[in-house]
């Protein structure tokens, strides 16, 4: 059975990464101004996009899914065709409607894949699941990176829905924004109230950075740190433990930020989270985050996704 993956571009994982295991991605598309760009995992492309774009000019950011026209054509002229049964993986949709339009989409793939198919000279069934991965950025990575290795051990399609479900259940996806300032504007404009005014401000202020989190589509702050750079540090120290201490779920841990990858490795902790990968035989995936994740949290802020059913926090 030929198994397709599919992720949207709010997925963070390297481009290269994406190529190489063959995943088709759902273009989100970001409207700054007068500025248009169709976020397709593009480094260079995303960090040149955001060159010299306001703070005040990106809070005031669109963003656009594909459709469910869009999804439907994407299928139906080329998925079907390539594949017998698709995965099709979305950010959280308490966040976005991509999964809703993928879901609605799926309706009518299924009522019209016979026709291509059989043009095609395929007479088998075409089946595909849509699943949100009740996550974000780089905690959508996990599902992902879970499924493409089921895929490599040829493992069912029966098999691979359930794993990737637990996964998903149990992905723990942490944040830690730059500038609160920055999302408490993009928040109000997307008409979230999460991030007040008084919360903002004194955390400016005093250089307060929380550690946000989502786990099962749900996101809050789980720990407020002084500093950036101390957060990072801590968070990447708190990931480190839980890789010695084997509570991952999956060998997997991904890592995304609001610039270019480098500026990862010279944040405090790094060193020392991934020899702990390496030590402990976790791939450590890191990348740029995706454009729709720094129009929405801002530039040069940090997420980190793993699986575990251990505690969110300690």
């Amino acid at each position: 059975m030929r198994i397709g993956l599919v992720v949207d571009s709010a997925c963070d994982l390297p481009r290269d990464y994406i190529e190489k295991n063959e995943l088709t991605l759902l273009p989100i598309t970001v409207r700054i101004g007068d500025a248009v760009l169709a976020d397709q995992r593009n480094e260079q492309a995303t960090l040149e996009f955001l060159d010299n774009k306001s703070e005040e000019l990106m809070a005031q950011a669109e963003t656009q899914p594909f459709t469910v026209q869009q999804v439907q054509d994407l299928f139906l002229k080329r998925l079907v065709i390539d594949y017998d049964y698709v995965f099709c993986m979305t950010i959280t949709k308490s966040r976005s409607p991509i999964f809703d339009n993928t879901q609605q989409a799926s309706f009518a793939i299924l009522n019209d894949y016979k026709e291509p198919r059989s043009a095609a000279g395929i007479a088998t069934p075409f089946s595909l699941r849509v699943i949100d991965t009740q996550s974000v950025f780089a905690g959508q990575a996990i599902a992902a990176v879970e499924a493409v290795r089921l895929r490599q051990a040829e493992e069912g399609a029966p098999k691979m829905r359930a794993r990737i479900e637990q996964i998903a259940m149990n992905t723990h996806a942490y944040m830690v924004p730059r500038d609160l300032n920055y999302l408490r504007a993009r928040t109000r404009h997307r008409g979230d109230r999460s991030v007040s005014l008084l919360s903002a401000t004194l955390g400016s202020a005093l250089d307060i950075k929380p550690v946000l989190h989502c786990r099962r589509g749900e996101t809050g702050p789980i720990a407020k740190l002084k500093g950036f750079d101390n957060a990072a540090e801590k968070l990447f120290t708190f990931a480190a433990r839980r890789v010695r201490d084997g509570k991952l779920m999956t060998p997997t841990l991904a890592i995304s930020y609001g610039g270019p990858v480098e500026d990862i490795r010279r944040l405090p902790g790094y060193t020392e989270l991934a020899e702990t990968c390496r030590t402990h035989r976790v791939e450590l995936l890191e990348s740029t985050m995706s454009l729709t994740g720094m129009v929405n949290v801002g530039k040069s802020s940090l997420t980190l996704g793993f699986a575990s059913d251990a505690p969110a926090w300690d």
